[in-house]
């Protein structure tokens, strides 16, 4: 089925053309004998909304299996020419105008539109939909645009012992047959990516906080891993937190919050009724650091009934007003309102992480992109749109002071309630409320693309102390611009390492003297950036650098450490320091990190950093190095910790040597015995992956495991170790099933290309590259936008070798490839040559 392809000529002419009133819904779920349906379900939709020119034509979006009746004033509407990517087309259209369309929609298994679960525990059957960007014309005939808002009124009949969660709050029920019909309240109006419908025989808890009701659902075989009490305690958290800071209280009319099977984001924020991941419902021991991410999910989910749900962007342009305030205000929220004090730390180690490494591909954008289209906007969910927009609300907020930047987002949402707003809007608040211009700084950090770098640049005279002292600021990249900066300044000495002086000041241009630290002693350490108020590659001198290497443990304040690590990891990324360099550092000073999401960080890029930056020739002795610290620090770390957690997951992974495997195959076989360490579910997956990535494991113990674990997890997780073999037959099978076999579902499909590519086999994966090459322009087409792009960056050839950019450079010299498309291999094609250069100055340092 082709995709529906909107493009924003098209958005702007429809909106301009209609006000849309109402929709009003009916959902039959049923097989009509009271169980649910199987690959279709019937939608009645009608629809209210006026035309500014009676007699025009438009258009309404649909993806339909066919028709029972399409009406519109009472006049039946021609359907013959339907097709999904077009839509409906209206002709004639009177100054006001009721549409009816009663058609047979599809469910999905990719996640998108309403999709369909069985449990495999109990084979029951759960739904949810998804509709951003824009498929809730996968569920009912509407207007898919962000700027057409309207109410909207939903009933459904679905089986008697569902759970039926939507966006307004139920009004009653009836029974209808061996069904029950519920009646949903008409909601406020929003757009129609944030309805939602979740049913089943769900889970739910109920909770109540400031007038406001609460709920919590998941699925009834994961209930008893269910923690809903931690969950309500964030969620009334955040509500305490932003209707002070946002100065107006949440506008819909209750907060449910469901974790749903086979997600495929982390989460999304319909209106009152926000799914995510079940993947956060943990059904094993987990560190801290996924209870934090899940808070930072739920509160970056609250953020949007504001950000996002009340006012909404125009068009997809301005994303970034949706998901850069969401992550800013999330990140504010936790660190002042939850126990995770620290937040701030774990936004500089992994979002701005993120961000700097997407800043840096060809494919980089301004945060305020250019959208032409929805498949433009599909591939722009990213780094920058998240998380550098994130950095740069940061800067801004040093710029103009917290107070002032609270003040505009109050008026803000005073002035545009339930409407749609662009960049200008934004601005216009934020000026009014700071009194500064910021026309220079919206065109220096919003509309252009790039990022800057910042190294200190002195002198010292016979006593030490600093004769001069700049910031120096470089642009690299095409379009990259030197950029106004404000930032602190941080010195630090003694034993231990502790800050003796802060100096915040602007920089600006590529060269700022700092006058006030004339006169100072040169500490051990000077680091650019303290605080991480802007958004900028940071180096660091060369006495700095050698203290951080020898002492990061001693600084007391983890942003500091994080700060420095994420200086040295971006120094490895541009081949600045060799690999076995940036492993020795890590290895040396990670057992004196207190913060368990930074280490789990650093041991993500460590073993990155052996499989695709290393020299081939010398990457097995640094994962046998990192082993060998795997296993020692299990053995060291205090029992039942999660830092022992994390060690033992990492001897799963990096494991290649017989000791270390046999290691690993003791602690899954029971037969090697570590205090505290609890060998669960999860850590059995982990464990029993890392065993059949290197042949020390195979199919028995992986259908034995399955059986061990008979659910949707489990499912997954067998999918995964089953591509994983290191056989030609397993690769085989993984490649067909996750390119060419539409019934697997998207989270198995996942799962599968997540197994399918590994350090260890890189013989086995060489075929693949043309293969690859081969299929892509076909997965595109035929494949919906979740599944194509899982498959297009999950299996884009892990080869490191020339001949991979070789191939992909003669795939982008051919013409008319999708642009979308385009750019997702070609950021495929830079990541290889990075990792080419990485490799070469690797070897240099042997």
């Amino acid at each position: 089925m082709a995709v529906p392809n909107l493009t924003r000529a098209d958005a702007q002419t429809r909106a301009a053309l209609l006000q849309v009133s109402s929709y009003d819904v009916e959902l039959d779920l049923t097989d009509g004998g009271g169980k649910p349906g199987d690959r279709i379900f019937r939608s009645r939709t009608t629809v209210r909304f006026g035309c500014q020119r009676p007699t025009a034509s438009t258009f309404i979006d649909l993806i339909a299996d066919g028709f029972h009746e399409v009406s519109l004033n009472g006049e039946p509407v021609e359907v013959s020419e339907y097709a999904p990517e077009r839509g409906i087309a209206l002709t004639n259209l009177a100054a006001e105008n009721t549409l009816v369309v009663d058609a047979d929609c599809i469910y999905t298994n990719t996640g998108e539109g309403l999709h369909r679960f069985i449990d495999p525990v109990d084979g029951s059957v759960y739904l949810y939909s998804q509709f951003e960007t824009a498929d809730a014309k996968r569920m009912y005939a509407c207007f898919d645009q962000p700027d057409l808002k309207a109410t909207f009124t939903l009933r459904t009949i679905a089986p008697d012992d569902w759970k039926i969660v939507s966006n307004g709050r139920i009004e009653r029920t009836e029974e209808v047959g061996p069904a029950t019909r519920t009646h949903f309240a008409t909601t406020m109006r929003m757009s129609p990516y944030i309805t939602a419908l979740v049913a089943g025989p769900y889970h739910e808890v109920r909770d109540r906080h400031d007038g406001i009701e609460l709920g919590v659902y998941c699925r009834a075989s994961l209930a008893e891993h269910m923690d809903a009490e931690e969950i309500f305690a964030v969620t009334k958290q955040g509500f305490d937190f932003f209707h002070e800071a946002f100065g107006y209280r949440y506008a819909f009319d209750k907060y449910d919050q469901c974790f749903v099977p086979e997600f495929n984001a982390g989460a999304m924020e319909n209106a009152g009724c926000i799914t995510l991941l079940e993947d956060y419902v943990f059904r094993s021991k987990v560190t801290d650091a996924s209870y934090e991410r899940r808070a930072e999910t739920i509160l970056h989910e609250m953020a949007h009934m504001w950000f996002g749900d009340l006012v909404t962007m125009r068009w997809w342009d301005d994303l970034w007003l949706n998901e850069s305030f969401a992550t800013y205000a999330a990140v504010l929220c936790q660190a002042a309102a939850t126990r995770w004090t620290e937040a701030w730390t774990t936004f500089a180690n992994v979002e701005k992480t993120w961000a700097y490494r997407q800043d840096q591909l060809p494919s980089t954008h301004p945060i305020a992109a250019d959208i032409p289209d929805v498949q433009a906007v599909e591939v722009n969910f990213d780094g920058i749109t998240y998380a550098k927009g994130a950095s740069v609300l940061k800067q801004l907020v040093a710029y103009v002071g917290q107070p002032a930047f609270l003040d505009a987002m109050k008026s803000y949402f005073r002035d545009h309630e339930f409407g749609n707003t662009t960049l200008a809007d934004l601005l216009g608040a934020l000026e009014k409320s700071s009194g500064r211009d910021l026309s220079h700084w919206s065109a220096q950090w919003l509309e252009t693309a790039g990022l800057n770098g910042m190294r200190p640049e002195f002198t010292v005279d016979d006593d030490g102390r600093f004769t001069s002292f700049a910031v120096l600021q470089d642009a690299p990249g095409e379009h990259n611009m030197l950029r106004d900066h404000r930032l602190a300044i941080g010195l630090y000495a003694g034993t231990p390492l502790r800050r003796v002086q802060r100096t915040e000041l602007d920089v600006a241009g590529a060269r700022t003297d700092v006058p006030d630290l004339i006169g100072q002693p040169q500490p051990e350490l000077v680091l650019v950036n303290d605080d991480d108020l802007t958004y900028a590659k940071v180096r660091l001198d060369e006495q700095s650098l050698a203290t951080a290497a020898e002492r990061i443990g001693e600084i007391a304040d983890s942003l500091p450490r994080a700060l420095l690590w994420s200086a040295t990891w971006d120094m490895t990324r541009d081949a600045e320091m060799a690999t076995r360099d940036y492993a020795a550092l890590v290895l040396h000073g990670i057992g004196s990190e207190t913060s368990i999401g930074v280490v789990q960080s650093l041991l993500l890029q460590v073993q990155t950093a052996l499989g695709s930056y290393a020299d081939p020739a010398w990457a097995p002795t640094g994962f046998g190095q990192l082993a060998d610290m795997a296993a020692e620090s299990l053995r060291t770390a205090a029992p039942g910790s999660d830092h022992q957690l994390a060690w033992a997951r990492l001897l799963a992974s990096s494991a290649r040597a017989p000791a270390h495997l046999a290691t690993v195959s003791g602690l899954l076989d029971g037969t090697v015995d570590v205090p505290g360490l609890r060998i669960d579910t999860d850590m059995r997956w982990a464990l029993l992956s890392g065993l059949v990535a290197m042949g020390a494991a195979g199919d028995a113990q992986i259908e034995a495991e399955a059986d061990r674990d008979p659910t949707a997890a489990g499912q997954r997780h067998a999918a995964t170790s089953r591509a994983r073999r290191p056989t030609a037959e397993a690769k085989a099978e993984a490649w067909r099933l996750a390119t060419e076999d539409d019934t697997v579902p998207n989270a198995t499909n996942i799962a599968i290309i997540r197994g399918f590519s590994h350090p260890a086999q890189r013989d086995l994966l060489r075929p693949y590259t043309a293969k690859y090459f081969a299929i892509i322009d076909d997965v595109w087409a035929r494949r919906s936008s979740e599944i194509a792009q899982n498959v297009v960056v999950g299996l884009f050839p892990p080869v490191v070798e020339q001949s991979t950019v070789d191939a992909a450079d003669a795939w982008l010299a051919e013409e008319d490839k999708p642009p979308s498309l385009r750019r997702l291999v070609l950021e495929g094609r830079d990541t290889t040559a990075r990792c080419l250069r990485n490799q070469v100055r690797d070897a240099a340092a042997g």
